[in-house]
């Protein structure tokens, strides 16, 4: 049986362990195993040993905030184990922490030789990809350094460094050299009858960059104890519905993942903020559009995320046209990276900007949460990097020039660079890329309600009459071009795009929901769209498909052409309940609750496309992010659709 994979979890910092709680240092695939803070593996071996020997496992480790597991040395039914050893671990801010509690079954004294042998590559994340592409990494020095206590392991290449120390107590009687760069730390455990010996090992990560004052805590149980606590803060005060316990813990579960979410960031002043994050393994850093959209959901029940979501992205908003396609003054960063191939230029992400709706999203969000807080200080506080996000949506976005948002693929970057970002995402109903810039219907609803929102701001904060009617005119155009150019009166339905010549892409796809979220529909087209999406070829009983399934490019195990998306299908839901269709968002909120309680009460960040008629269980798209945010906040957003805020 192929050994699992386990995610802990906790702030900007995640562990991905097997079964037996060992991490084996493998290289890619969809979920590579380590210890990684800061886009960097600090952690690339873990494994223990008793006696010389890998022991077999009694129970393995289970999905929660700490991983345990029960493991007993190799033997027979005529010769039961010598001794049971009991392991907990548990992840902190740039730390990781096991206890091994080892307890004697024989009624002799006894010595056991217990063994764990790490290794810190400092591999960057984007080397351990499933696409095979390898950098170059000149100059670049691994040492180790036997501690009093234990080891240290060094990453030098020029000015960047990086170290992960281990240390134990007691301390290892020693510390071996393995042949592989690895070091194996070794202890000679007397246990008298039915004894018991326990040790604490504790790994400290300091990736470059990483400046702040952390100090490894004393055990698992007290990294469990700061990570409850931060869930209970979370969930402080939410009012969950009586009568639909699913949707209950469905909420329960992502406000639980969303604490464990929180990234550290910085604002325009410097100051530190805690923001969530896209999602683990892969994506454990600030993107814009996940963190907006995360914030948009939890809004009605947690302002804070909202507020420390925009301070971070105005303090990286671009200020400067840059040396590529898609830095431009004002536009709204989509993803943020502190490894070291970012670092060094290797990949384009350490601040990229290739996305066409973050910039409207912030707009959203601003206007949403001065709405919902009442108060104004963040909208004037703000106001130079929302005028500078207009600013970008009317000339380098494309409203003024193209009428839409538009986007062209970008070399070395994203092809595309709306929310369905993969590569062939955006096609024909027959499976065909569109020819040029790219208009995406959903950025457009987004740019509608962006400015009509900041129209807002503008009247009631900034005192500026003239610029909140220039906005509302350009909302109030964008919508009548919109339903002119992208209806298609045959399907009584939405384009997914238009191409580079005004052609419609003519997929019948998720996206028109976000035209319902973002009130960009006159009132019968959105009625038609929404009963639309609840027919058996979009909805799947799980949840509305990315694409509705009869068309060519329909595919049920594709990223972005088949599948159910949580916060998709949380968008869509918002947009029922706002053009009167209630029943049909309830069905929505069902289908998705029902497939949380299928997994643990927690939703991934996509489900395959198969129906609930044929596939009574829902079936996990292989590639989906363990841990995602938009996922994690969608039960709440699914709450608000049904009356819950």
């Amino acid at each position: 049986m192929t050994e699992r994979t386990h995610l802990l979890v906790h702030g900007g910092t995640f562990a991905a362990v097997g079964d037996r709680g060992d991490i084996s240092g493998h290289r890619g695939g969809s979920a590579p195993d380590g210890l990684f803070v800061r886009d960097a593996r600090h952690l690339s071996r873990w494994q223990l040993t008793v006696d010389g020997a890998v022991p077999e496992v009694l129970t393995p480790v289970a999905d929660g905030g700490t991983a345990r597991c029960v493991l007993v040395p190799r033997g027979g039914r005529d010769e039961p184990p010598a001794c049971t050893l009991f392991r907990e671990q548990a992840v902190g801010d740039a730390s990781f922490v096991e206890s091994l509690r080892i307890t004697s079954n024989r009624p002799v004294p006894t010595t056991v030789r217990l063994a764990v042998t790490a290794d810190a590559d400092f591999t960057d994340q984007f080397e351990l990809r499933s696409d095979h592409r390898t950098y170059a990494k000149p100059g670049a020095v691994r040492s180790r350094q036997v501690l009093a206590h234990g080891v240290e392991f060094a990453y030098r290449r020029g000015t960047w460094r990086s170290v992960t120390s281990v240390t134990a107590e007691p301390g290892p009687d020693a510390v071996e050299e393995t042949g592989t760069g690895a070091r194996r730390l070794v202890w000679d455990l007397d246990l008298p009858s039915h004894g018991t010996a326990e040790l604490i090992l504790r790994v400290m990560a300091r990736p470059h960059g990483d400046r702040r004052a952390l100090r490894v805590p004393h055990s698992p149980a007290a990294l469990h104890g700061r990570l409850r606590s931060r869930e209970a803060a979370f969930a402080e005060g939410v009012a969950f519905p009586s009568g639909w316990p699913a949707l209950t813990s469905a909420c329960v579960r992502g406000l639980a993942d969303l604490a464990a979410l929180q990234v550290p960031a910085t604002g325009p002043d410097g100051e530190e903020v805690r923001v969530p994050a896209a999602g683990a393994p892969w994506f454990l850093t600030l993107l814009g559009r996940d963190a907006l959209l995360t914030s948009l959901f939890a809004l009605p029940y947690r302002s804070g995320p909202a507020a420390a979501t925009l301070v971070a992205l105005a303090a990286t908003q671009a200020t400067r046209t840059g040396p590529d396609e898609v830095t431009r003054p004002g536009k709204i960063v989509h993803e943020v990276r502190h490894g070291e191939l970012a670092h060094f230029g290797q990949v384009p992400y350490g601040r990229y900007y290739g996305s066409v709706d973050a910039t409207p999203l912030f707009l959203v969000l601003l206007g949403a949460y001065t709405e919902h807080t009442g108060d104004p200080a963040l909208a004037r506080r703000l106001e130079t990097h929302a005028r500078a996000a207009v600013g970008w949506m009317l000339d380098h976005g494309g409203l003024t020039t193209r009428g839409y948002l538009v986007y062209r693929a970008d070399r070395g970057g994203l092809a595309n660079q709306n929310w369905k970002d993969s590569p062939g995402a955006v096609c024909s109903a027959e499976g065909v890329r569109p020819y040029g810039p790219v208009s995406a219907a959903s950025a457009q609803g987004y740019a509608y309600d962006a400015l009509r929102r900041t129209a807002v701001l503008a009247r009631t904060v900034w005192g500026d009459t003239t610029y909140a009617e220039l906005l509302e005119q350009a909302a109030a155009d964008l919508r009548d071009r919109f339903q002119r150019d992208f209806w298609m009166p045959q399907h009584s339905f939405p384009a997914l795009a238009l191409d580079g010549r005004g052609d419609r892409v003519d997929a019948l796809a998720s996206d028109a929901g976000h035209l319902l979220w973002s009130g960009l529909l006159d009132k019968e087209y959105g009625e038609q769209v929404g009963r639309r999406l609840l027919e058996p070829d979009f909805f799947s009983g799980w949840g509305v498909r990315t694409l509705a399934a009869g068309q060519a490019a329909y595919h049920p195990l594709s990223y972005h052409r088949g599948s159910v998306w949580p916060h998709d299908n949380a968008l869509i839901a918002l947009g029922l309940a706002r053009y009167g269709l209630h029943d049909e968002a309830r069905a929505i909120a069902q289908g998705l609750a029902d497939a949380a309680g299928a997994t643990g009460h927690r939703l991934p960040e996509v489900l395959a496309g198969y129906g609930r008629d044929t596939h009574p269980e829902p079936v996990p798209y292989p590639h989906a992010c363990g841990r995602g945010s938009r996922s994690a906040a969608a039960p709440l957003a699914l709450l608000t659709a049904v009356g819950g805020a």
